[in-house]
């Protein structure tokens, strides 16, 4: 986080620079600069899979004009999931709490958040491998069988992804 924590500090103006030591501010710019981070995150690992979406995309137009139909169900149904998940991480929320809610959103939650969000980019590269590994295919059963295997991936980090509140709830994994 420190990075784009730090990108974002660096472009400040003359007037937070100037209002960053008024009593009270600071701590609230702080929270804002970890929210900040984690959206620019987001952005950056929708921005990962929605790339592999559109591979996907352009190997349905190949596979279609190739005449190789068969397995295009199984490729529209992987790139559903993989847009579903896309607008999850979208539009997933920033860690704002309300002045009167149950469950203050602290620092260390926001980090948290971050820390979660972090570990997606792996699983982009991850995505990104099953999806060379069907465009390398040939035959219409091994595509199937790679598109297959995407979809249980795709399956797994929206369950993870479902668990992201759980981090500013403190639940424990089961």
């Amino acid at each position: 986080m420190a990075d784009l924590k730090g990108r974002i500090v660096g472009a400040y103006g003359k007037l937070e620079e100037l209002v960053k030591n008024v009593p009270g501010y600071r701590g609230y710019k702080e929270k804002e600069v970890r929210r900040e981070a984690d959206k620019l995150l987001r952005v950056k690992v929708a921005r990962g899979f929605d790339e592999q979406r559109r591979r996907l995309n352009s190997l349905a137009v190949a596979l279609t004009s190739a005449g190789r139909l068969g397995v295009l169900v199984t490729l529209d149904r992987t790139m559903m999931r993989l847009q579903a998940l896309v607008d999850r991480i979208k539009t997933a929320s920033y860690g704002y709490a309300g002045l009167f809610d149950a469950v203050k959103v602290q620092e260390k939650e926001l980090d948290a958040l971050y820390n979660f969000d972090a570990a997606l980019l792996e699983s982009v590269d991850k995505v990104k491998a099953l999806v060379d590994g069907i465009a390398a295919t040939q035959k219409d059963e091994e595509v199937a069988q790679a598109a297959t295997a995407l979809l249980e991936t795709l399956d797994e980090i929206n369950t993870t992804f479902s668990r992201r509140q759980d981090v500013v709830l403190e639940v424990p994994s089961v």
